[in-house]
């Protein structure tokens, strides 16, 4: 696999909360969720800690276990983290650090791929033709948005609600995962809502998010992103103007 990746904070704020790991046959991405001002999350542990502790476990299970589904390894990769947490966190709390996660694996002649919340992979078909593997079950919780704080907290890691990796390992085995044959597959994209809104709220199609990845690299689309933002604002109301932006494009 060659995998191409780049990564930016939002303007303006000091840590990146995004996170992206590679290794020879195998890439993930990950987005942590940033808690509301004067939230008590019961941990100790930033987000930035969470997406480092949480991919690192991710990246040492890929690179050094058996050759399990992509839900078994992620959920043990939250149970580590859970883990490496200590004592000082209360784990029971409903605002717990949380992260999206995108993983892709190539597995002899078979992409296997994982999706956990809003942080989509695209793969380009030999033919041209993308499929889109997304998990957009945040996006139609009760009322629409603006969501409130009680509903998001109550709703998530819930069935009806939507999962991420957090502090319930059964939440991978509610990603959207799946395989697909190598050889019909040209390229894939992972890519955090950063880079994404500029198909969900700038007027770009999936197809022109992959192909500039694919002409000019993951780069390019974090700059296209910021110029959008910079002319069109905050893709919805609540939401910030800039987001930290990750992108990884894979061709083999």
């Amino acid at each position: 696999m060659r995998i191409a990746y780049e990564t930016a904070a939002a303007p303006g704020r000091p840590h990146n909360e995004d996170f992206v790991v590679a290794g020879p046959d195998w890439v993930a991405v990950l987005d942590g969720a940033t808690a509301p001002a004067g939230v008590a999350s019961g941990c100790v542990h930033d987000v930035p800690w969470l997406v480092a502790r949480l991919g690192g476990a991710l990246a040492h299970r890929l690179a050094t276990g058996p050759r399990e589904g992509l839900p078994d390894l992620v959920a043990a990769a939250i149970r580590d983290t859970m883990a490496a947490h200590g004592n000082a966190c209360d784990l029971t709390s409903p605002d717990s650090p949380s992260s999206t996660m995108a993983v892709l694996r190539r597995r002899g002649d078979v992409l296997d791929h994982l999706v956990l919340c809003d942080s989509p992979i695209v793969l380009r078909h030999t033919g041209g033709a993308v499929t889109v593997v997304d998990d957009d079950r945040l996006d139609h919780l009760p009322g629409g948005r603006p969501y409130s704080r009680e509903l998001v907290r109550g709703l998530r890691n819930r069935p009806g609600g939507f999962w991420v990796a957090s502090v319930v390992p059964e939440a991978a085995y509610e990603a959207r995962a799946g395989s697909v044959p190598l050889a019909g597959v040209s390229g894939a994209l992972l890519a955090t809502d950063g880079v994404t809104r500029l198909v969900e709220a700038y007027g770009w199609t999936w197809e022109r998010l992959v192909a500039v990845a694919g002409s000019d690299g993951p780069g390019r689309l974090i700059a296209e992103v910021r110029a959008a933002e910079l002319e069109h604002g905050a893709p919805y109301p609540t939401a910030k103007v800039h987001d930290d932006a990750t992108a990884a494009w894979v061709t083999w």
